[in-house]
């Protein structure tokens, strides 16, 4: 829960979410990217409401951005190119605007928890979030 005026971010490695469950994803990643997207549109992270949801999508999962975004309070970034690299960005972006600012990284990708994490983020697995937007 946040205890101060900062709305915390939640950055999340779409990929690596969609990618954890053997449910038939890799037929349809664009589809499979819709529904964690529609999740996250009436998903509420805090108690207070007060946090910022972004989704990088890669690949041919960038076919699921459709002309808006599932919501005001969820923004997708479509990677140019390596959405790890994308997710670091968006990280080191966030660090500049508010050093104090609480930032999660939902991914299970060891190598990019070790990046975020040495810019002050913290990082979750897959199953936080998934067990959050299921209920």
């Amino acid at each position: 829960m946040v205890t101060d005026d900062r709305a915390a971010l939640i950055v999340v490695d779409a990929a690596n979410v969609v990618g954890s469950r053997p449910n038939g994803w890799w037929r349809d990643r664009a589809g499979a990217t819709r529904r964690l997207l529609v999740q996250l549109s009436t998903w509420e992270p805090n108690p207070d409401g007060r946090a910022d949801v972004v989704v990088v999508l890669e690949g041919a999962a960038k076919a699921a951005i459709g002309s808006e975004d599932p919501s005001p309070s969820v923004q997708v970034v479509p990677a140019e190119g390596s959405g790890d690299d994308t997710i670091v960005d968006v990280v080191a972006s966030a660090v500049e605007v508010d050093r104090a600012r609480p930032i999660t990284v939902v991914t299970a990708d060891r190598g990019l928890r070790d990046r975020v994490e040495a810019l002050g983020a913290r990082t979750v697995g897959p199953r936080w979030l998934l067990d959050r937007i299921e209920r």
